[in-house]
């Protein structure tokens, strides 16, 4: 682990023997029919979610901004906004409302499938995802660029030279596209055990978002909530205030995304 990486996550370490900080995570922004696996909150729904954070005297921001404001003893009134998968309808659904409240959020890129689409969602809708130009826009924008692995594999199954590359190597890869640290990850799926939390580790990241990592839970496998279409008012706060239990639960009943034949050993 590099020196500078380690006394930054040993404070967060110390901190979050304290309940977790609030973290919730969501993935496409955009208007769908169909939605199996319900990654995708309507514009809409966004809207009136980011709106319901606000009246409440809540900031939405990054997770590194999150966990340094946490380090700081400043973090009442902060929750970290995170989109998983890199998906290219944030420029143009997301980005225009985060920016109307002065809100960040990180979004975890996928470097081996820039460009591309979600393959790995085998019966969902095809979607978009960045490029570099739209990673280089989203950073350019304030928000921060983090690592989900290259591929989208679910890293407890693959074997140690795919590990390696999907947390050391796509981080090397962003940081070549950005010209920045990339300081977070964030574990495909939710998938999480110890070897790959080590392995996120030695890959010198700063810290990483899970789902609800149960025991593991640490600076570089921290809970997060899921939010969906379906998250109304009384649902936010529901899960607003259970959120410090999760650190014992296991994970929300979320559809299971079809992993594509051989992801796990690609």
């Amino acid at each position: 682990m590099p020196a500078a990486t380690a006394p930054r996550t040993a404070t967060i370490r110390r901190l979050l023997q304290k309940p977790p900080p609030w973290v919730v995570m969501y993935h496409s922004i955009a208007d769908a029919a169909v939605d199996p696996y319900r990654v995708t909150v309507s514009p809409v729904r966004f809207a009136r979610q980011l709106h319901w954070l606000s009246d409440r005297g809540l900031r939405g921001v990054s997770v590194r901004e999150l966990l340094a404001a946490t380090a700081a003893g400043r973090a009442k009134g902060l929750v970290g906004l995170t989109f998983d998968d890199g998906y290219a309808d944030f420029l143009d659904s997301a980005l225009p409302l985060l920016r109307r409240h002065r809100f960040t959020a990180t979004v975890y890129v996928l470097p081996g499938r820039i460009g591309g689409e979600n393959a790995w969602d085998g019966n969902g809708p095809r979607k978009s995802l960045l490029t570099e130009e739209g990673i280089l826009r989203v950073l350019d924008a304030g928000m921060e660029i983090g690592s989900h692995g290259l591929r989208h594999v679910s890293l407890p199954s693959v074997d140690d030279r795919t590990l390696a590359e999907e947390t050391g190597r796509s981080r090397e890869l962003l940081e070549e596209i950005t010209g920045a640290p990339v300081d977070g990850f964030c574990y495909p799926y939710g998938d999480v055990d110890a070897r790959a939390v080590q392995a996120v580790r030695d890959a010198g990241y700063g810290y990483a978002c899970a789902i609800a990592p149960g025991e593991l839970t640490c600076a570089h496998a921290l809970p997060r909530v899921h939010i969906g279409e379906q998250d109304t008012a009384w649902r936010l706060t529901a899960k607003r205030i259970l959120h410090p239990l999760r650190r014992s639960w296991p994970a929300e009943p979320v559809p299971v995304r079809v992993r594509p034949a051989g992801a796990g050993v690609s």
